[in-house]
């Protein structure tokens, strides 16, 4: 389905009412936000990247009134500690994460909320616990294939921003540009800080470059010389240098059975240049039950209006689950 949204547009700002940090490994502690309502339904926000951690807009999807929503910044980024940490870093350290923070909060099921890396975090999640899954609210539907991380980083998204892929893959010496993910790691993995930092620069700037339909100069700016550019060149790197951390290429489409009975919306961007529409199409195909919105005028960033208004439907939407 093709959707112009009409819908509301995102809820007022609003702060936190509770900031909690729980050590989840001998290395690693987490900190996530509590918004909304303390007893209404709990909703799980994940955000993208991985490494880019949690953003004050995040909080604005979810009606304050009616939902509890758990915002936490995965291992490694925003303010969960060591930032920008690579070691006992994986896909399944960060599954088993979501499973320990919903038990410390005391909540037997949740909606769950991701965009991009947040929407593979979700299924991974969902796949590995399913009882612990109320619903599912996906965007920018990425699924950590072979074929997705090429479309990114080799041939794909180079042949619609041009410009801005010149500066990504000049970055690399031309000897070296075959692989431009392992020339990236090598750098980011350096035990020179100022490497790593130019490297997650160019990283992030490449991103944040792509993700909105027209390009905000001042937001690119900004991500690009924050400290989540190191967390998110790294991480982001050292996952896609990893596969993602899955044992076949196709793991989230092959163990969709384990999930096909938990609700699920599908929000994708028609010009989603970063996880491109055949994504979230190839996940509605073996969800035969979910509900997919191809928002027409939609790119990857969720803060954009039309993609914002579609997300709200959903978590409005949502306020009817059982």
């Amino acid at each position: 389905m093709e959707d112009v949204v009409t819908s509301r547009s995102l809820f007022p700002e609003i702060e936190p009412f509770k900031i909690s940090s729980l050590k989840v490994s001998n290395l690693h502690t987490v900190v996530f936000e509590e918004v909304g309502r303390p007893d209404g339904v709990p909703a799980v926000f994940l955000h993208g990247g991985p490494g880019v951690g949690i953003l004050p807009g995040y909080r604005r999807f979810f009606d304050p009134k009616f939902y509890r929503v758990i915002l936490l910044n995965q291992r490694g980024a925003g303010k969960s500690t060591p930032h920008a940490e690579l070691h006992q870093n994986t896909t399944w350290d960060l599954v088993d994460d979501l499973e320990k923070v919903r038990s410390h909060c005391k909540i037997d099921r949740w909606i769950v909320f991701g965009g991009s890396w947040g929407s593979t975090l979700a299924l991974a999640y969902a796949q590995t616990y399913p009882r612990s899954v109320a619903g599912l609210i996906l965007r920018g539907v990425f699924l950590g294939r072979p074929a997705e991380i090429d479309w990114l980083h080799k041939f794909g998204a180079s042949e619609i921003w041009p410009d801005v892929w010149a500066k990504f893959s000049g970055y690399i010496p031309e000897a070296e540009r075959g692989d431009l993910v392992a020339a990236y790691n090598k750098r980011l993995t350096s035990s020179d800080p100022e490497l790593q930092r130019t490297a997650a620069k160019s990283w992030a700037l490449w991103e944040s470059s792509t993700m909105c339909l027209v390009q905000d100069h001042s937001a690119i700016s900004e991500m690009a010389d924050s400290a989540s550019a190191l967390s998110i060149g790294r991480i982001e790197c050292h996952y896609t240098h990893n596969r993602f951390f899955f044992k076949s290429p196709d793991q989230l489409l092959e163990n969709c059975d384990l999930i096909q009975d938990i609700p699920c919306r599908i929000v994708q961007g028609r010009y989603d240049v970063i996880c491109p529409v055949k994504s979230a199409w190839d996940l509605h195909k073996v969800l035969p039950k979910s509900e997919l919105r191809i928002v027409a005028t939609g790119a990857h960033s969720p803060m954009e209006q039309p993609m914002a208004q579609e997300l709200v439907r959903a978590t409005e939407d949502f306020k009817t689950l059982p």
